[in-house]
C-alpha cells in the first residue's frame, strides 16, 4: 500500500535523525574513551607517587644486599672462627642466604628480570665460593679467602653485574 513517493518522503524525513544519532554516538564514544584514559592516567600518576619511592627503596636495599655479598666485602666482614675450610665455606654461604632471606619481600617492588638477575648474582657468588673451596690449593680458611680474592683479580665479582642491572632498571623509572 505504500507507494514510492511515501517511502522516499519517510526516508528523507528520518535521514537527518539518523545522521544526528550517528554523530552523537561518535562524539559520546570518543568523549567516554577520553574520560577513561584521563581517569587511568590520574590513577597511574597517584600510584607512581606512592610506588616510585617504594621501588627505589627496594632497589637501594637490593644494591646493599649485593654489596654485602660481594666476595671482597664478605671476606673482610666475616672472619673464620676455626681452622676448617668447610666450616668457613658454610659460614659464608649461610651469611649470603640469611641476607637474601632478609630481603625477600623486596621482589614485590622490582621487576621479574631484576629479581632473576639478583638471584643469579647470589647463586654465582655461592658457586664462586664453593669452587674455590674445592681447589687443591685450599687447605685452610685463610687460603680459601686468598683463592677467592685472587680469582676476583682476573674477573669482575658477580655483584658487579647485578648492581649494573639494578642501576639500569632505576634509570628506566625516570
Amino acid at each position: 500500500m505504500f507507494n514510492d513517493v511515501n517511502f522516499v518522503q519517510v526516508f528523507f524525513s528520518v535521514l537527518p535523525a539518523l545522521v544526528v544519532a550517528f554523530i552523537c554516538y561518535y562524539f559520546f564514544s570518543n568523549f567516554i574513551a577520553n574520560e577513561n584514559q584521563k581517569r587511568d592516567f590520574m590513577l597511574r600518576r597517584e600510584n607512581s607517587k606512592t610506588l616510585t619511592p617504594l621501588r627505589l627503596q627496594a632497589m637501594e636495599r637490593m644494591t646493599l644486599f649485593l654489596e654485602r655479598i660481594d666476595p671482597g666485602s664478605l671476606l673482610v666482614r666475616i672472619k673464620p672462627y676455626n681452622d676448617s675450610k668447610h666450616d668457613y665455606e658454610n659460614l659464608l654461604i649461610q651469611n649470603i642466604e640469611t641476607e637474601f632471606e632478609h630481603n625477600l619481600a623486596q621482589q614485590i617492588y622490582i621487576s621479574d628480570a631484576c629479581w632473576h638477575a639478583i638471584k643469579a648474582t647470589k647463586s654465582a657468588t655461592i658457586s664462586l665460593i664453593r669452587q674455590a673451596n674445592m681447589s687443591d690449593k685450599v687447605d685452610s680458611p685463610d687460603k680459601l679467602r686468598e683463592v677467592i680474592l685472587t680469582e676476583l683479580i682476573d674477573k669482575n665479582a658477580p655483584s658487579t653485574t647485578g648492581i649494573a642491572f639494578i642501576k639500569k632498571e632505576a634509570r628506566e623509572l625516570f
